[in-house]
């Protein structure tokens, strides 16, 4: 009885963590091949909100190295898209300029860099990046595996044409990140389940 009781902590601990890699696993997949014929691809990083202006923060510097690593270096072309605006902690310097600063100061990315720095929100980020996905064959939206489904979920809204173009960014990986990810698949269910609540909404008030 007593390791019958000393055993159903760690077997809750292993099943919650269990349920929470599943999870980011199937959202980095949801709906996106792993890849598709390409010459040229655009990798989209997500800023998150940071409060200093000095340097991106943990989750920022944790979503640019997932970028940096879904880069596909056997294409001719590939452009590092940093969105993400000024925030109120942050003064006059963007998130993106953030993500982009220590992509390149810190990390060393020597690639093509472009800064979208008018965004706020999610929408927001999809919206405006649009015009610097035109060109290419191919786009990979990086974030939390959630967040990234959900900005998915927004292209294809706005752009469908463009969101043919999507394919699997690298932001998943078994065991990364492992103490926060219970938190974040709670977190990023409900608000990917808000946003389809809300387009779904949209297309009533339409009809």
């Amino acid at each position: 009885m007593n390791v019958t009781r000393k055993a159903l902590p760690v077997l809750g601990f292993v099943s919650v963590m269990a349920w929470s890699e599943i999870v980011h696993w199937r959202a980095s997949r949801a709906e996106v091949p792993a890849a598709r014929p390409a010459r040229s691809e655009a990798v989209v990083v997500l800023g998150y909100r940071n409060r200093s202006s000095e340097r991106a923060n943990a989750l920022n510097r944790w979503r640019v190295r997932a970028a940096l690593r879904s880069v596909d270096e056997a294409l001719p072309s590939s452009v590092l898209v940093c969105s993400g605006g000024v925030t109120s902690k942050t003064g006059a310097v963007s998130e993106a300029s953030l993500l982009a600063r220590y992509a390149v100061a810190e990390l060393g990315f020597a690639g093509h860099v472009l800064l979208e720095e008018r965004s706020r929100s999610t929408w927001e980020n999809v919206r405006n990046v649009i015009p610097l996905l035109e060109n290419v064959d191919q786009v990979k939206i990086v974030s939390n595996p959630l967040h990234a489904q959900k900005a998915r979920l927004y292209l294809r809204r706005l752009r469908p044409d463009l969101a043919g173009r999507l394919v699997r960014a690298a932001d998943y990986r078994f065991g990364e990140a492992w103490a926060i990810k219970p938190l974040f698949a709670l977190y990023g269910l409900r608000t990917l389940a808000r946003a389809r609540r809300n387009l779904v909404a949209d297309d009533t008030l339409v009809q």
